[in-house]
């Protein structure tokens, strides 16, 4: 049996990828295409995780001198003979991540912006005995590489050649060599975001903004430079003067297909690990965000999936792009919903219910103007990958929605987790709802929890599927009544012959409380609810708290429809 190659999660080392028969997705079409549109510098902003570190890793792989020529053995840009003849192997590489550049204070990210260059300029040891170099260069290279440790106070690296270190390796390069340079700069923006949340974004902007003038603005030592980020900063900003500048948004059709797996690379890697019957469920999960021309998934996500479903094919579906960052912009959305218009929070609930909203975007903005207005805030869910096109309106307008079942389950856990916050400070709500369930009273219940409905987002009968629905109620429920205390609340316990929605143990009480929860369509509410009794009771739910010892069970069906629901009831006495 034929070993199958390696799922690369987390990889973005094109060399190792190669070398060591890892799962590669092949992106060398990219090289062709930046050379023959030969902008001087090229900028890609792109959502996180779609693979713009790799493909930066797999830019340095086939320019940089030493190139390991059998790394791009039956890829596509092989195919490009003449241009792999007089591009392949040719020039000297500087390749930077920013990544790595943050702090709590501007020295702090200084220091790490010290390290990162300090690091790279370290890969060319040979210039210190380089007979092309005068003394002095070999000195300043010398302090180039002098970077100490983070978190002490002195650096060989003076203020001034941070700024202009990357110009500066690059002329000794070019010196050394007689070639011109190619410089890769990943993840620009990060340190603007980190500088941002830590309260020193000025200071940090005018260092991007140096270090990167003199590296892409007067550097005749320059070939052509290629950068990535998450966001494209406004270039009054950052790339202030920079004529020979060429911005490539998600929305322009060049270079569509070369972040993002397309859908026939998810296929073809769905069928090479056996997991074709998967097909359906990831395009579901992980598909549909709009690139140009081309619909693409997300990467992370794909790949995860089939390194977790070759271990565990019965494993549903994950939401592994919430772990990726702390998704603090969508937070900020939800938690702004409705304090500048009226419409925001209808808008949302069309979102999460499959529809479009209509805005104008905005794709040039400061880390100061993300969160300045709704406007901007719709525009930087666009940009970051909440939200993406389904068609151009006109101008800057855009018909925005969410892309995938996976996005659509983090906006609704955020939605979630600010009702639940929200609720905690009424505690005397909560009490009479509870004390409602207690004493067995539907229509107390009923009016209560209308109530809460009334304060959250709904979800509309489109797009989203009845199970989906159903759990956004539950979600709902849970997030009332953990906040009640002595009460131990159990969510999807097997019980009987199925799994019971919520049951509820009520210290130091021989009561028990089993909900089941539906969502009905509008008119229907009585008989969902008539049907979720019916199941508590031929599915015996009430079971597990018999087996404890409870002697009386109060069963509870639910119905909701957006901000109705009803409540019925029944009791059984054991003895």
């Amino acid at each position: 049996m034929t070993r199958k190659k390696r799922l690369p999660v987390g990889m973005e080392n094109f060399k190792r990828i190669r070398r060591e028969n890892y799962y590669y997705v092949d992106k060398t079409g990219l090289i062709a295409q930046l050379l023959e549109l030969g902008s001087m510098v090229s900028l890609f902003p792109r959502p996180r995780r779609f693979g713009k570190s790799l493909n930066m890793d797999m830019l340095q792989s086939f320019f940089e001198l030493g190139c390991e020529k059998s790394l791009f053995d039956d890829l596509d840009i092989m195919q490009e003979s003449e241009l792999c003849e007089q591009y392949m192997g040719q020039y000297p590489v500087i390749s930077v991540s920013l990544k790595g550049v943050d702090g709590n204070s501007f020295e702090e990210a200084c220091a790490a912006l010290k390290i990162i260059i300090g690091n790279e300029a370290m890969r060319f040891p040979f210039l210190k005995q380089s007979i092309r170099l005068t003394d002095n260069e070999k000195q300043i290279y010398e302090k180039l590489t002098q970077v100490g440790q983070r978190g002490e106070s002195m650096y060989a690296m003076s203020a001034d050649l941070l700024i202009a270190s990357l110009k500066t390796l690059s002329i000794l390069l070019e010196k050394h060599y007689g070639k011109q340079v190619i410089l890769l700069i990943d993840e620009y923006d990060v340190p603007l975001d980190k500088a941002f949340q830590n309260g020193y974004y000025d200071k940090m902007v005018a260092l991007i903004r140096g270090l990167l003038g003199n590296a892409l603005k007067t550097n005749s030592s320059l070939k052509f430079a290629v950068l990535t980020g998450c966001l494209r900063i406004a270039k009054e900003s950052i790339f202030t003067g920079l004529n020979n500048f060429k911005v490539y948004p998600f929305t322009n059709p060049a270079f569509d297909e070369f972040f993002g797996f397309t859908d026939d690379e998810v296929k073809k890697m769905l069928h090479y690990y056996e997991l074709d019957e998967h097909y359906e469920t990831v395009k579901l999960w992980y598909d549909g965000y709009q690139f140009g021309n081309t619909e693409v998934y997300c990467p992370w996500d794909v790949i995860n999936y089939c390194s977790d479903h070759r271990l565990e094919p019965d494993l549903p579906p994950q939401n592994y792009w919430i772990n990726t960052s702390g998704n603090m912009i969508l937070r900020h959305f939800v938690e702004e919903m409705g304090k500048e218009r009226k419409l925001t929070k209808s808008e949302l609930e069309s979102l999460i219910s499959g529809d479009t909203v209509q805005k104008e975007i905005n794709q040039e903005l400061t880390y100061q103007d993300l969160y300045a207005s709704m406007d901007n805030l719709w525009s930087t869910l666009f940009m970051t990958g909440y939200l993406t096109q389904r068609g151009k309106a006109d101008g800057n307008r855009y018909n925005l929605a969410i892309p995938n079942r996976e996005i659509r389950d983090i906006m609704t856990h955020q939605v979630l987790e600010l009702f639940r916050e929200n609720v905690g400070q009424d505690g005397s709500m909560v009490n009479d709802f509870c004390d409602a369930l207690f004493f067995g009273n539907p229509k107390k219940v009923e009016a209560i929890l209308t109530e809460y409905l009334k304060k959250t987002i709904s979800i509309r009968d489109t797009f989203v599927q009845k199970p989906a629905k159903e759990n956004f109620y539950h979600g709902i429920l849970l997030g009332i009544l953990s906040f009640k205390g002595g009460w131990s609340v159990r969510s999807n316990q097997e019980s009987g012959n199925g799994f019971s929605d919520i049951s509820i143990r009520i210290d130091d009480a021989d009561l028990g409380i089993v909900l089941e929860v539906k969502y009905a369509e509008q008119g229907c509410e009585v008989k969902e609810c008539q049907r979720a009794l019916r199941q508590i009771i031929d599915k015996q739910y009430e079971e597990a708290l018999r087996q404890d010892g409870i002697h009386r069970i109060l069963k509870y069906g639910i119905a909701c429809n957006r901000k109705r629901c009803r409540v019925a009831m029944t009791t059984e006495e054991l003895p």
